[in-house]
C-alpha cells in the first residue's frame, strides 16, 4: 500500500484528503505544521507528500528545499490558494514536482498523485491508445487506424505530454516548459500551432476537436 504524507494546516482539507485516499487504497499520514510535517517527511519515507505552500513553523517552499538537500526523490505536490502568487519555475528549480489549486477536485488531485508515483516507480507505459491512435513509446511511432503518421520531434513531444496528462488544464507556460524546455523559450504562439498541427493529424474533425481541446482562459486539456 502506498503511503502518502498530507501536511496542511487546515484540518478540514487535511480530513477530506485523507478520506479520499483511504477510499482509494492510499495510506495517509497527516502533519497540521511545517516543522512536524518535515520530520516526518524524513522518518516515514512516504511514497508521496502533498505539502500546502502556507504553513506554520515551516513553509511549503523550505519543506521542499530541505527535504531535497535530505536527499529524498520522493515526489513533491504543492497545495496553493488561488491568491497565492505561484512562480512556477522556482516551485521546481527548488525541488517540488508538481502543483494544485485550491479548491480542485478529488479527480484531479487522484489523478496527478497516481501519475507522480508512477513516475516515481518506473512503471512507463510503453504503448498509449485513444480512439483510433496507437503511441509506441519505444519506438517513437504513432499510428492512426494501423498507418503510421509522421511527425516532427516537437510534435511527437508535445503528444506525448498531452498522453501524460490526461483530463488536466494545461496553460501555455506549462506546456513550453515541459516541451521545449526553459532554455529555447518559444512564443506562446508555438503551442497554438503545435497544438493545431496534433488536431489534424489525429482529431476525427479538426475544426471540431474532441481529443485536444481548447480550455478558454487557461490552455489545453486533452481527454482521451
Amino acid at each position: 500500500m502506498k503511503s502518502i504524507l498530507v501536511i496542511d494546516d487546515d484540518e478540514t482539507v487535511r480530513d477530506t484528503i485523507s478520506v479520499m485516499l483511504e477510499q482509494e487504497g492510499f495510506r495517509a499520514h497527516l502533519a497540521a505544521d511545517g516543522r512536524e510535517g518535515y520530520e516526518k517527511a524524513l522518518s516515514l519515507k512516504p511514497d508521496l507528500i502533498l505539502v500546502d505552500l502556507r504553513l506554520p513553523g515551516m513553509t511549503g517552499m523550505e519543506i521542499c528545499k530541505q527535504v531535497r538537500a535530505a536527499q529524498l526523490t520522493t515526489p513533491i505536490i504543492v497545495l496553493s490558494a488561488v491568491g497565492d502568487e505561484i512562480d512556477k519555475v522556482l516551485l521546481l528549480e527548488i525541488g517540488a514536482d508538481d502543483y494544485v489549486v485550491k479548491p480542485f477536485g478529488s479527480r484531479e488531485l487522484l489523478a496527478r498523485i497516481r501519475a507522480h508515483l508512477r513516475r516515481a516507480s518506473g512503471e512507463i507505459r510503453k504503448l498509449a491508445h485513444f480512439a483510433d491512435v496507437e503511441i509506441d513509446f519505444d519506438r517513437r511511432v504513432v499510428s492512426r487506424r494501423g498507418e503510421p503518421v509522421k511527425f516532427t520531434p516537437s510534435e511527437y513531444n508535445l503528444l506525448v505530454y498531452f498522453v501524460q496528462n490526461p483530463d488536466r488544464p494545461l496553460t501555455r507556460d506549462m506546456i513550453l516548459n515541459a516541451v521545449w524546455g526553459y532554455d529555447t523559450f518559444p512564443n506562446t504562439r508555438t503551442v497554438d500551432i503545435h497544438v493545431v498541427k496534433l488536431r489534424q493529424k489525429l482529431e476525427p474533425d479538426p475544426n471540431v476537436p474532441r481529443h485536444f481541446t481548447t480550455v478558454h482562459g487557461v490552455g489545453y486539456r486533452f481527454l482521451p
